[in-house]
């Protein structure tokens, strides 16, 4: 399974909010650091997506609860 560029920036921005960068100098959390730097790969390689099992098993437990997130949102909002 790959995740895009655009689903990868959502997972960041998800991640984000989640996990606010801290103290002076604005550190990013772990779990968003994570995700920047498949994000700054893809970006350095040209990728429009990339496999999901070509990342850390960090990065994949990230996106996959941002995933779940997503999936709960979308039945939220058809039950709503």
């Amino acid at each position: 399974m790959d995740i895009s560029l655009p689903e990868l920036e959502q997972a960041i921005n998800y991640w984000r909010l989640q996990r606010p960068a801290v103290g002076e100098e604005c550190a990013l959390s772990p779990e968003v650091n994570a995700l920047a730097d498949v994000y700054a790969l893809m970006i350095i390689n040209h990728s429009s997506s990339v496999a999901l099992a070509s990342m850390g098993s960090v990065a994949q437990q990230l996106i996959a609860v941002w995933r779940q997130h997503m999936l709960d949102l979308a039945s939220a909002r058809s039950v709503g």
